[in-house]
Formats: structure tokens, C-alpha cells, sequence
């Protein structure tokens, strides 16, 4: 069970005007998650890109290390059981997530995120990016957002082949292979297609997933403005139960 703490840091807490509620509001995550947990489940802190990362730059990464420090600082005084950085297009941005994590003493997984091309925005290869996460002491590691189950098992096919801890979290829907290849969908965020994938293409990728090796998967939530205006979402879930190699579970797609 993963608290919902993904970009409540101060800096993006304070474009709301929530900056002095970090406390509060990781807390707050951190429990809930905890409650419905109870004893059948772990509990994950969660830590996101921050946009305020530069590559090369000292400052920069100092300001990344202490926005983790002070959530991290929260999440583990609730008691999480490991933690997870995610959504990084900067291979140095989730290596200080891995920094900053294993100083708890807790598991760390982190996983990276592809743009454009198959590669960090440093330019480095999914399976490349893995392994330097892996030697900086991460226990898992990955591949989430922007695409869909397609688009992101290639990559972490690579990566399986080498290595066992590897997991990956597309969205839970259609998208192009990269974020702006289609005209047709720039009006939706990131280029994503909104058609929600089907039941049994999320059981079929379920299945891809476990025949290659990946141990995790998971999908996200996702809102769009329609083209009347109204906003538009779907959710699609498909964990895999790591007993039986079977998805396990229910896939729910609403709008």
C-alpha cells in the first residue's frame, strides 16, 4: 500500500499554497495508507521528482536531498516499511532518491521514466540506468509512468534478463510510443490517448509481465479535459499475485 505523498514536498506543496502543511499532510498519508493496510499489507513512503533538479549543478542537488530529507523524515516517523521514488527522467535525480532513502535503513525502489526516446534524460539506456541504481544500493528498480504496458515492457525485458528486482508501473491506458508523435493527441496531457485499455489486454500484459520476470506491476489513474470541456478518467488496476504467477485482483475501467 503506497501513501500518497507523491509531490507533497514543500516546493510543490507551496503552488498551492500548502507549504506549511507538509507535516500534516505526509502524516496524514502515511496513516491512511496504514489503516487500510492493516496486517496484510506493507506500507510505502513515497518520494517524486521535484523539477527542481539541474544536472551538474551542487545547489541543485543539495535542494533535492533535503525536499526528500524532510519527507522522508515524516514517512518513516509514521512507520512505513520501505520506500519508493518514481517518475525521475533524470537518472542523477533518482540516484540522490536512492541516496536519500537507504539513510533510513529502509528498502528503497526507484523507478525512472522515459520521454522521447528509450533513455534518461542524460541519455542513458534503461538497462544501463538500472544497473547504476542497483550498484548506488537501490533493492528495486524500474520503469513507471508516460507509457503504456506496450511501450514499457520492452525496456524492462532487457533489464529482467540480467537481473531479478525489477518492477514496472505504466499507466493504465493507451498511449503513442512516444509523448508527441501524434497531432491528433497533443491536446490531451503528454500526448495520451485516452482510450483505457481493456480487461483482457491488462490480464494479457499481466502475463507478459510475469513470463519475462518482472515481480511488480501496477497501473495509474489518469483525468483529462474532454473536448466538451468535462473532465474524463479512468482507472485500471492488475497486480500480480507473486504465489501463483496469476493476475490477481480486478481490473475496474469507469468514466
Amino acid at each position: 500500500m503506497q501513501a500518497l505523498t507523491f509531490y507533497a514536498s514543500r516546493d510543490k506543496l507551496a503552488t498551492v499554497g500548502l507549504e506549511d502543511r507538509v507535516e500534516d499532510i505526509n502524516r496524514s498519508a502515511v496513516r491512511v495508507a496504514k489503516e487500510v493496510a492493516g496486517d496484510q499489507c506493507l506500507v510505502a513512503g513515497n518520494l517524486s521528482l521535484t523539477w527542481m533538479y539541474e544536472h551538474g549543478s551542487a545547489v541543485s542537488a543539495d535542494r533535492v536531498r533535503e525536499t526528500f530529507d524532510e519527507q522522508l523524515r515524516i514517512q518513516c516517523d509514521e512507520g512505513v516499511d520501505f520506500i519508493i521514488g518514481e517518475t525521475f527522467s533524470w537518472l542523477g535525480e533518482a540516484l540522490l532518491a536512492v541516496e536519500r532513502a537507504k539513510k533510513t535503513g529502509l528498502p528503497a525502489m526507484v523507478t525512472i521514466c522515459f520521454e522521447n526516446k528509450d533513455e534518461t534524460a542524460e541519455g542513458t539506456n534503461a538497462a544501463d540506468a538500472a544497473k547504476t541504481l542497483l550498484d548506488a544500493g537501490a533493492d528495486i528498480v524500474g520503469m513507471n509512468c508516460l507509457r503504456s504496458p506496450e511501450h514499457t515492457l520492452p525496456s524492462m525485458e532487457k533489464c529482467a534478463r540480467q537481473w531479478t528486482a525489477i518492477c514496472c508501473q505504466p499507466v493504465g491506458y493507451r498511449t503513442p510510443r512516444t509523448s508527441r508523435t501524434s497531432p491528433v493527441l497533443r491536446s490531451f496531457p503528454y500526448g495520451l490517448d485516452p482510450l483505457q485499455l481493456t480487461r483482457k489486454e491488462m490480464g494479457a500484459y499481466a502475463l507478459q509481465a510475469r513470463d519475462i520476470g518482472i515481480n511488480y506491476i501496477g497501473s495509474f489513474a489518469v483525468r483529462w479535459r474532454s473536448t466538451s470541456g468535462k473532465w474524463r478518467g479512468c482507472w485500471a488496476s492488475c497486480p500480480l499475485n507473486r504465489a501463483s504467477g496469476k493476475r490477481a485482483g480486478r481490473t475496474d475501467v469507469g468514466i
